[in-house]
């Protein structure tokens, strides 16, 4: 099986995430193209299975990702494909966040036409150590009003690696 994993990444969680999902596939042999959807991604024809991930930020997914989907919109509902949604919302300490990303998540859906088989909600990190200081101060507030860590001297790492293996074994039977 050919696999297409396209992907939008700001602080480097949702491309860890991609790299995982690539290795995962090729335990199985598939053949695995992994693209970051800034670099002149491959078309998505030719390919049995296309799994797109983007990041949210502000509220809104890449830029990138929302221009390939929305270009090979036709060829992506022809094609059995997946969304990884990747947020802090997903970690599910808030259930209004989770509910608002959802609700961005079909907003965005139903802008560009897709379809996907299926979309997976997939908690991030909080990668303190790579902020500058107003962004770790503004992420520590928020993370602190959502009962997240707070201990900007460390990343905290919220990806449940056992569900996106689940999202695999769910994109394989569709």
């Amino acid at each position: 099986m050919k696999v297409l994993i396209l992907y939008g990444s700001t602080e480097g969680q949702t491309k860890k995430i991609a790299h995982f999902l690539k290795e995962e596939l090729q335990k199985s042999a598939y053949g695995v193209t992994l693209a970051d959807a800034t670099d002149k991604p491959p078309l998505p024809e030719g390919f049995d299975l296309v799994l797109i991930g983007a990041s949210v930020h502000m509220h809104k997914y890449q830029t990138a990702v929302l221009h390939y989907v929305k270009k090979h919109c036709d060829v992506l509902n022809k094609t059995r494909s997946g969304f990884f949604s990747v947020s802090m919302a997903a970690a599910g300490y808030d259930p209004q966040s989770l509910k608002e990303l959802k609700e961005m998540t079909r907003t965005m859906l139903e802008h560009t036409g897709w379809k996907p088989a299926q979309v997976e909600y997939v908690a991030g990190a909080l990668l303190y150590t790579q902020y500058d200081f107003f962004k770790k101060l503004v992420m520590r507030l928020i993370a602190g009003s959502k009962g997240e860590d707070t201990d900007t001297s460390n990343d905290h790492e919220y990806t449940e690696w056992s569900k996106l293996k689940a999202f695999l074994g769910k994109m394989e039977k569709v």
